[in-house]
């Protein structure tokens, strides 16, 4: 991505945790909180009771191995939060990763503000918290191994930066400014699900048909997909992202698909144990947000078959 003198980063949005240790705490998860690890984790175990095998031992074994591999973010030194506003002219996510993601998510809440006023809807800003390891939030501890999340009740965005060399390191995504990006945008666009009652009322249908929840979950987490596409439109006419930067955010994309992520942990895929969406469904959401720019063309509730 490219930012010019025009592009500053708000601190005010950003609460910088990293090297604060947390101790212990359950493990919640918000909107989109199945992250790499997380997600590995979760599928094992729903795998196992749809066979009627449970194995606690394998289970914990594969949570304790997880959280000895899962990067942590750099230790912020003192008084880092200071250096997060300002400027983001030149600013990548290779020479300073927390800067660049305060740039993004400035922008991303900008894009949101004025798009959600043109709708007659009201924005409210989400804080994006910036953290090592393990954190509390609204929605129980927030922990590195179930990679970045939206949380409802607090309203914040929570994001281990390390999450991003998980990312490349495990599922061998390609990585670059726009793809970190796309990961960025697509928790805001849980933020925007939040404020215009689509979370609530996904919530509320989960409760009333339970054998549905995983499609619904889906079928949110594509529209969040199509968000983060929909801002990535406005950032390409800018002229802040590249095609071939757009590649690689469709690349970390699939990488983070269902089935890739059963593939690899599992040998097999259980599509219906999918939470996400497949590979190629969060590709697709995300191109019809990038080739529209229209939030409306995001109803994935409506569209059959994701």
């Amino acid at each position: 991505m490219r930012f010019d003198e025009d592009d500053r980063a708000d601190a005010s949005q950003v609460e910088d945790r990293r090297g604060v240790r947390f101790p212990g705490g359950g493990v919640g998860m918000g909107v989109g909180g199945l992250g790499l690890v997380g997600g590995l984790i979760y599928l094992v175990v729903q795998v196992m009771a749809g066979n009627g095998s449970p194995t606690a031992a394998a289970v914990q074994r594969l949570i304790e191995e997880s959280q000895q591999n899962v990067p942590m973010g750099p230790p912020a030194p003192a008084g880092s939060h200071e250096n997060l506003g300002g400027s983001c002219a030149g600013v990548s996510s290779v020479g300073d990763p927390a800067k660049f993601a305060a740039c993004v998510e400035t922008n991303i809440q900008s894009f949101w503000r004025k798009q959600l006023a043109s709708a007659g809807e009201t924005y409210r800003p989400a804080h994006l918290v910036l953290f090592t390891e393990a954190t509390p939030s609204g929605c129980g501890t927030a922990s590195a191994a179930t990679g970045p999340f939206y949380c409802p009740p607090d309203g914040r965005v929570y994001l281990d930066l390390g999450f991003f060399q998980e990312l490349q390191r495990r599922f061998h995504a390609r990585g670059g400014d726009f793809a970190e990006a796309y990961v960025i945008a697509h928790e805001y666009g849980h933020r925007v699900q939040d404020l215009i009652g689509t979370e609530r009322q996904v919530r509320r249908a989960q409760e009333e048909h339970p054998d549905a929840r995983n499609a619904l979950s889906v079928r949110m987490e594509l529209q969040a997909d199509c968000y983060a596409g929909v801002w990535g439109h406005a950032a390409f006419a800018a002229g802040k992202v590249s095609r071939e930067e757009i590649a690689e955010a469709l690349d970390a994309a699939a990488a983070i698909g269902d089935d890739r992520i059963q593939k690899q942990a599992l040998g097999r895929v259980n599509p219906e144990t999918f939470t996400h969406g497949s590979s190629a469904e969060r590709q697709k959401w995300f191109t019809t947000g990038m080739q529209s720019g229209d939030p409306a063309a995001c109803d994935t509730f409506r569209s059959p078959g994701g």
